[in-house]
């Protein structure tokens, strides 16, 4: 065997990995409970948290012709004495928070 085999084969392994890593990442959403776990904790930043909910299933969502599978889900906590309540949209990907507001 020679130098050249083994550098053909090392590239050809590479190449290889990185495609099914990017395949793979692609195919599996992000599990909906971390992604509330990581809304909770920046939720936590500002006071404790009463309750949370995220529906388990992604769903199709759409902005200006731009389609994504989310999650949608939802935080309460009080502020003083009073109740606040707060509905999330994340990308089911990435888990990225795409929009939050007070409901």
């Amino acid at each position: 065997m020679n130098w050249k085999d083994v550098t053909i084969g090392a590239v050809a392994g590479v190449a290889a990995g990185i495609a099914i890593s990017q395949t793979a990442s692609r195919a599996v959403p992000m599990s909906p409970d971390k992604v509330l776990e990581d809304v909770k904790t920046q939720f936590k930043r500002q006071g404790t948290i009463d309750g949370s909910w995220i529906q388990m299933k992604p769903e199709e969502h759409e902005i200006m012709a731009v389609k994504n599978r989310v999650y949608r889900g939802g935080i309460s906590r009080h502020q003083g004495i009073e109740l606040e309540q707060f509905e999330f949209i994340a990308d089911a990907k990435t888990g990225t928070v795409m929009d939050v507001y007070k409901i």
